[in-house]
């Protein structure tokens, strides 16, 4: 394609489009019309460019053109308490249906390295003095010592809204990361089993594996999972790079990174519940079978809610991308 006669070619249709939408509140019925159909023709010739010539000035300009004149087109709208609504109990749920097959496998993985390692470190005293010196060991999982006062070390409403913000940037840096063909995903899922099974592990080794159980199920449940949807989406979302199918791997990354995003708000709010229960259940002075209840209990809500929610959702056809309107416009690939 040759860029100067492509420009002088349809450069008054650009500027005939740009008038057109600075004028959108007052044109005519035929005007109307016309702002149509240069919007429809500016888009192929968008595509066009992209696919035979794409130099980077003249397609960021007809980007910016096409996407005004989508605006003009179709209108803008506001959010609405319908949107949050529509969010949570389809789009939300269909996200996490959808990506099941990555965080699945994810969870499934994670517990078999956080029991092996967890085991390792319980059976094997030089391990165990690898990590800390005995009497520090000791202090640790004492009755009473750090790993069961950490829990009410704050008022509950401090420690919860610290857990909920720490549990955030994780699942954040999970989906934020997985462009990056998902390693420092799986960077983050090591430095977590690392981190729980060395907890395992060492209060096994002092014979209170029932009071540690008892102190991270209840919230670990639940917290975990949306871990595990967050490594998961952002393992897909690095794939995508690689593999991105029958898509354009800009339009496949664009999808991917929309539900990606839209996956963080849902899970925040998942994050939330369990932060709830870490400050306020977890060191409560509810039996541990009561405690570890209300944890079976979020979990096992939230799966209900992703595979039975979920799932009619995507058989109705819901990918977790946000509303069509709310898109960006993907002009028609140029034959």
């Amino acid at each position: 394609m040759d860029l100067d006669v492509f420009v002088a070619a349809h450069r008054a249709e650009w500027e005939r489009l740009d008038a057109l939408i600075r004028r959108r509140g007052r044109l005519t019925g035929a005007e109307a019309e016309e702002l149509v159909r240069l919007y429809q023709r500016v888009a192929t010739q968008l595509s066009q460019l992209q696919s035979s010539a794409p130099d980077p000035a003249l397609t960021s300009r007809l980007t910016t053109l096409v996407a005004r004149a989508r605006s003009a087109v179709v209108g803008s709208r506001r959010a609405t308490w319908r949107d949050a609504l529509l969010f949570f109990t389809v789009r939300f749920p269909a996200a996490c249906y959808r990506t099941r097959h990555w965080w699945v496998p994810t969870a499934l993985l994670f517990t078999a390295v956080v029991a092996a390692l967890g085991w390792w470190i319980a059976d094997d005293p030089q391990v165990r003095a690898s990590i800390a010196a005995p009497d520090e060991l000791r202090e640790m999982t004492r009755p009473g010592g750090a790993y069961e006062s950490y829990y009410s070390s704050s008022p509950a409403a401090a420690f919860s809204a610290q857990v909920w913000t720490n549990n955030a940037q994780v699942a954040g840096m999970s989906l934020a990361f997985g462009a990056f063909l998902g390693l420092p995903v799986l960077w983050v899922l090591l430095q977590n089993a690392v981190n729980l099974a060395t907890g395992l592990g060492l209060m096994a080794s002092a014979d209170r594996l029932d009071v540690f159980l008892g102190l991270v199920l209840p919230h670990g449940l639940l917290e975990l999972t949306a871990v595990f949807v967050a490594a998961g989406v952002g393992l897909r979302l690095g794939w995508t790079v690689i593999d991105p199918g029958p898509r354009r791997r800009t339009t496949a990354l664009a999808q991917e990174g929309r539900a990606a995003l839209g996956m963080a708000l849902g899970l925040a709010a998942v994050l939330l519940v369990a932060g709830a229960i870490e400050g306020f259940v977890t060191p409560s002075g509810l039996p541990t079978w009561a405690r570890i209840a209300v944890g079976v209990a979020a979990e096992v809500a939230f799966l209900l809610y992703v595979f039975v929610v979920g799932r009619r959702a995507v058989a109705a056809g819901e990918t977790g991308d946000v509303a069509a309107a709310d898109r960006p416009v993907e002009a028609p690939v140029a034959a």
